[in-house]
């Protein structure tokens, strides 16, 4: 059963899962579907055609389901998609998906958090245990992958995608996508290097850090176009899924991804 405090406001047409609790002048309208253990703090607001997992924290002044900031939508039922264990941090806003964009959903994976007055536009999707710092701003149809890292303040243009265990600096504009395993920040945006500690964390040995490493160096370093690159990495370096990772974002980036820094990245991987 909920525990919902008699000042929340809850439509009877929502759907709460067990153990739910909803604070104080909280807002969660109809066609809501909130699952078993979530926390909805005191000044939530939850729109219609929002559906959030078990185990997810929404804090004071977040804001999820409200309609596009996009003058292509026409009033017709889209949806946002929370999964478990998400933590909206206070005044984040999570906007509704678009007919136009052939989606109609916005969608944030597992054990992701979103830090307080993050923006996510509509038609977004946000893959598992992601960080989204402090005032990032993704506009529409960004897609972020599992595990990248957002930093305060980051900017993001529109159709824009970011690879898995990606950094990005904080204050950076993202223009053009954001390779996996990469860390990338400076003004303009560029490659800085692979994210070595992030990996590190996640358990990659140093065998494979290395090779994705040396992939980047022969990307970026060497001298060739991008499509010479590609070609050399496919038949130079042994198979593995970090290969195939890095291969099939470039190959399927529709806004090419970030160029070079000016200087050769220095990392000793022990």
């Amino acid at each position: 059963m909920a525990n919902i405090h008699p000042l929340a406001c809850v439509s009877p047409l929502a759907k709460l899962g067990e153990h739910v609790e909803v604070g104080p002048y909280a807002f969660i309208d109809a066609n809501v579907e909130i699952g078993d253990y979530t926390k909805v703090h005191p000044h939530a607001t939850i729109f219609p055609y929002v559906k959030i997992g078990e185990h997810c924290e929404v804090f004071p002044g977040a804001v999820v389901g409200a309609i596009p900031q996009d003058l292509k939508f026409d009033g017709e039922i889209t949806y946002v998609e929370i999964g478990d264990y998400v933590t909206i941090r206070e005044c984040a806003t999570i906007n509704r998906g678009t007919k136009a964009s052939g989606k109609g959903v916005t969608k944030i994976g597992n054990h992701t958090l979103i830090m307080s007055y993050v923006h996510v536009a509509h038609d977004c999707t946000v893959g598992n245990h992601c960080i989204l710092v402090s005032y990032v701003g993704i506009a529409g149809e960004t897609d972020v992958d599992d595990w990248a890292i957002l930093g305060g303040s980051t900017v993001v243009h529109q159709f824009t995608h970011i690879g898995k265990h990606a950094m990005i600096g904080g204050g950076s504009k993202i223009n053009k996508d954001i390779p996996p395993y990469s860390l990338c920040g400076r003004e303009p945006v560029c490659y800085a290097g692979i994210n070595l500690v992030g990996l590190r964390r996640r358990g990659f040995d140093s065998d494979t850090i290395r090779n994705i490493k040396d992939i980047y160096d022969m990307l970026y370093f060497q001298g060739y176009n991008i499509s010479d690159a590609c070609s050399r990495i496919q038949l130079g370096f042994p198979d593995s899924p970090e290969k195939d990772e890095i291969l099939n974002f470039i190959r399927n980036s529709k806004r090419g991804i970030v160029r070079g820094s000016d200087s050769r990245e220095k990392v000793i991987i022990e």
